[in-house]
């Protein structure tokens, strides 16, 4: 594994939630694109524009969305400024406390009435109660959030679809995507929208949104009165595409994401999803028994691989001088595990962590 990510023979790498790693393939595959541009210009250019087409088609088989209801994005700021810019101004969001910064503020900035919801052991309850009362029409939220690493449950989702059917589900996939197997259609979301830059490995520069039908024909309704235009170079784009794809895209940024998800799926989902599990869990009960984990977080039926310690400033000063990459969030410390942390890992952490508390 260390052949692939160097970086891994330098430091213990436990920051996948701020910045997933680069490969080595990756890096080589990305120097033989530029050779190629830097010698073929224009018809470097033309014959590459399938790699577009590779990546959607390979993104949607990944995670069960429709190609003709899947748009490539820069990230996940982007695509969902794009969907809240095709709402009308009525729609009514919920909201979680302590939410990413790039789902709260746009939502909040653009003028839409909302209303938020703490995070805590009665999660769904609580959302049950405030869609009751407040009556929202969009729910958007983080699939995993990125302070405390608390995970959506996959089958409240499912529940919440079913029995308020008219409620737009829209989800943050960012941490969460490449973390487990996961199926768009089955999963009762109206959007899924992220970057790749952290659990697909896929550098910056690029993510994707999934949408559902019942979004698609929600979104952008006075665009579908416009004709679309008739220039040869934009031949198959549908309204959306236009909105959500304006402009050229990038095979550099959206040719990474496409090796690496070949890579992921050559993995096996399923794989990643056992390995990160297995440790993750472990880890969290490591730091319940030391009082950094609360007891309710164990019980959760869906977890992430993203955990919070309340550690002091001395504590983490010492994860960092022992190089063990991890980041402030919150009032807390995050660390999080991907495939290629090890059982080794953790127990060099803990034991930084029992010396120095």
């Amino acid at each position: 594994m260390n052949l692939s990510f160097p970086i891994l023979k330098e430091y213990t790498y436990l920051n996948t939630a701020n910045s997933g790693i680069l490969s080595t393939n990756l890096a080589e595959w990305r120097a033989q694109h530029d050779q190629a541009f830097i010698a073929g210009g224009s018809i470097f250019r033309m014959e590459n524009l399938p790699i577009i087409t590779d990546l959607r088609n390979n993104i949607t088989a990944l995670f069960g969305s429709k190609p003709e209801n899947t748009y490539l994005v820069q990230n996940f700021s982007v695509g969902f400024n794009i969907l809240l810019s095709g709402l009308d101004k009525s729609h009514r969001f919920l909201l979680l406390e302590e939410e990413y910064p790039s789902v709260s503020y746009p939502v909040i900035s653009m003028g839409f009435d909302y209303y938020s919801i703490k995070i805590d052991e009665k999660l769904e309850e609580n959302i049950i109660h405030a869609i009751d009362k407040f009556k929202p029409t969009v729910l958007a939220f983080s699939m995993v959030q990125y302070i405390s690493g608390f995970r959506m449950d996959d089958d409240f989702i499912q529940q919440l679809k079913a029995t308020y059917p008219n409620l737009l589900l829209v989800g943050d996939g960012t941490q969460f995507l490449g973390t487990t197997a996961f199926n768009f259609e089955k999963s009762g979301l109206d959007a899924l929208i992220g970057s790749g830059y952290k659990w697909l490995l896929a550098g910056y520069g690029n993510g994707y949104a999934f949408l559902s039908d019942q979004m698609k024909d929600v979104i952008y309704a006075r665009n579908k009165l416009a004709d679309l235009p008739t220039a040869p170079f934009l031949k198959g784009k549908d309204h959306l595409s236009m909105c959500f794809e304006p402009g050229h895209l990038d095979t550099l940024n959206f040719g990474t994401l496409n090796e690496s998800l070949n890579y992921l799926a050559s993995f096996g989902l399923d794989q990643i999803e056992k390995t990160t599990q297995t440790l993750s869990n472990q880890a969290r009960l490591e730091l319940n028994s030391r009082g950094l984990v609360p007891d309710w977080m164990l019980d959760r039926k869906y977890q992430s691989t993203i955990m919070s310690m309340p550690l002091t400033q001395n504590t983490a000063d010492k994860l960092s001088a022992a190089k063990i990459l991890c980041s402030p969030r919150g009032t807390g410390t995050r660390i999080s595990f991907h495939y290629y942390n090890t059982e080794e890992d953790l127990n060099y952490l803990l034991q930084v962590l029992d010396h120095h508390r």
